[in-house]
């Protein structure tokens, strides 16, 4: 029979991992103790989403197809305009 090792290293350890008791996580640093952002952080989320609206719009006025867009919309507010002269003639 083999004999086993007296090493204590080696013998088998009856167990379980308990994890720590662990305090809650601390708010990001621009909210409160609340969860409340604060006025910087929604000041820079506003402005941020500003300039991305901003910097879309001039890249569809580059484009042909934002400027094909701009044309039909000048032609039906000018034809718009002229149905309403004419009603107004026909009316007054």
């Amino acid at each position: 029979m083999p004999e086993r090792s007296q090493d204590p290293a080696q013998e088998p350890v009856d167990a379980e991992i308990v994890p720590d008791p662990a305090a809650p996580a601390p708010p990001p640093p621009d909210y409160d103790e609340h969860g409340v952002p604060s006025l910087d952080y929604v000041r820079d989320k506003i402005e941020g989403r500003y300039t991305t609206s901003i910097g879309a719009t001039e890249l569809a006025e580059g484009t042909a197809a934002g400027r094909s867009v701009e044309e039909q919309e000048a032609e039906r507010a000018a034809a718009a305009k002229a149905k309403l002269e004419e009603l107004r003639r026909s009316l007054g």
